[in-house]
């Protein structure tokens, strides 16, 4: 019998492509599965914010008694991670039948043609498969790319939520945010809620909705909140929560998130009654590794997957209000189609010393080209004394390097592609010891 990794390798020899947009192999091969979710499925789509979304729904739907069941990606260190069933990743074993039931689906034999899937397609519906037959209360799905044509939109989403809406991707999903929009609000279903957290949505997002008659629920109109620096509140539709502590998630964005997630569960009441406890537990204890995650000890270690404009903003935001730190070192790695130059502009006035490396995916960026665009940029700019940088080959070496170089009074923010970050949570949380106190 085949293993994960057998099947792993075997889906990446399938297609010619990565990346194929559309439905019609993946939906073919799912109509052959007869694939069918036998519960409400809540499905996810926003250029940043996603995987914090589906966390939040995760701890609360969890915490008022229901059995989940959750797709993201991609993941940080190893694939199991794409599936939790009940809070925890999925053991390799239990991908397996899903795979089967793909692959006998897509290459039957008796005279019906084999149907190419990508990687991606392969094992989304792998995990789609498993998910139905887990005898689940409610699935949860993050759309990996886009929306209108991602695998998990071959289901219809009894909610869709649209986190924020920014400029990645861009030549796969259009050149502006109102194209960008366009496909991201191909998740919504015609009668059913979508909730749009995104505080300023592009126009082709509302006029979608309104195109197909889908229940729009809108931040700002349809529900809103308030608050102070000790609790917050939500109000929309009928229900209200006030006296809630903040998410444990980190990060002033998660705010917004947070409230796009009891916006769906409101939606969702009829279906999925949540008690106001169950919403206080679910935010107190929820937990996302990479997601402006701040490890204990000395110096202090940042870790965020923020690998665009709009995310390097907003962990800009969240450094600062870190408060002061002598020294700001930065290990970072990405793809080659990102707007390096959107990121640098956010994080530049806050990093001193980088260090750039390369990533094991030939889609990235190498270390020395990251480093050659940066100096450009940085010689654009008026000068600043005292700033370096230098290149590694693995994200471990180039960390290895930051803390070598920190004092315990510093700080150390590895960002970038997940790549960059799995790449250092692959042995674990990394031991630290600041030098004053060494035996």
């Amino acid at each position: 019998m085949k293993t994960l990794h057998d099947w792993l390798a075997h889906c990446e020899q399938l297609h010619p492509q990565a990346i194929d947009m559309g439905l019609e192999r993946v939906r073919s091969v799912a109509q052959r599965m007869g694939l069918a979710v036998p519960c409400p499925v809540i499905t996810v789509a926003g250029t940043n914010g996603k995987g914090s979304t589906v966390a939040m729904l995760e701890s609360i739907l969890r915490a008022a008694g229901y059995r989940t069941g959750v797709y993201t990606s991609p993941h940080l260190v190893d694939f199991e991670e794409r599936m939790r069933i009940d809070g925890a990743p999925a053991s390799a074993d239990q991908f397996v039948p899903g795979m089967e039931a793909v692959e006998q689906a897509r290459a039957p034999g008796g005279g019906l043609e084999a149907v190419s899937l990508t990687y991606f397609e392969f094992t989304t519906l792998a995990i789609l498969w498993v998910l139905a037959h887990s005898g689940l209360d409610v699935v949860i799905l993050e759309v990996g790319l886009g929306g209108r044509l991602d695998a998990v939109n071959i289901l219809d989403a009894d909610c869709a939520v649209i986190s924020s809406i920014d400029l990645d991707h861009m030549e796969l999903l259009g050149r502006d945010r109102e194209a960008i929009g366009h496909e991201k609000a191909g998740i919504m279903r015609a009668g059913r809620p979508v909730v749009v957290s995104d505080p300023v949505p592009p126009a082709s997002v509302l006029a979608h909705a309104q195109a197909v008659g889908a229940d729009l629920w809108r931040v700002g109109v349809d529900f809103v909140t308030e608050g102070d620096p000790q609790q917050w509140g939500w109000s929309g539709r009928g229900r209200r929560y006030s006296g809630l502590a903040y998410p444990a998630l980190r990060g002033a964005n998660q705010l917004v998130n947070a409230a796009g997630v009891l916006a769906a569960l409101a939606a969702l009441r009829a279906q999925l009654p949540v008690t106001a406890q169950a919403v206080r537990s679910g935010l107190a204890t929820v937990q996302l590794p990479g997601r402006f995650q701040i490890l204990p000890g000395q110096p202090a270690l940042v870790l965020d997957v923020a690998h665009n404009g709009h995310a390097a903003a907003a962990l800009a935001a969240n450094l600062d209000a870190m408060g002061y730190f002598p020294t700001t070192h930065a290990v970072f790695g990405a793809m080659a189609d990102k707007d390096l130059a959107l990121i640098w502009a956010r994080l530049h006035p806050l990093v001193e010393h980088w260090y750039f490396t390369d990533l094991p995916t030939p889609r990235a960026a190498s270390g020395a080209a990251l480093q050659a665009q940066w100096l450009a940029f940085k010689d654009a700019l008026t000068a600043r004394a005292g700033l370096s940088s230098q290149v590694f080959s693995t994200p471990s070496e180039a960390l290895a390097a930051a803390l070598a170089a920190a004092d315990p009074a510093d700080r150390i923010v590895v960002f970038g592609s997940f790549y960059t970050v799995g790449g250092i949570l692959q042995q674990g949380i990394p031991p630290r010891a600041a030098s004053h106190l060494a035996p």
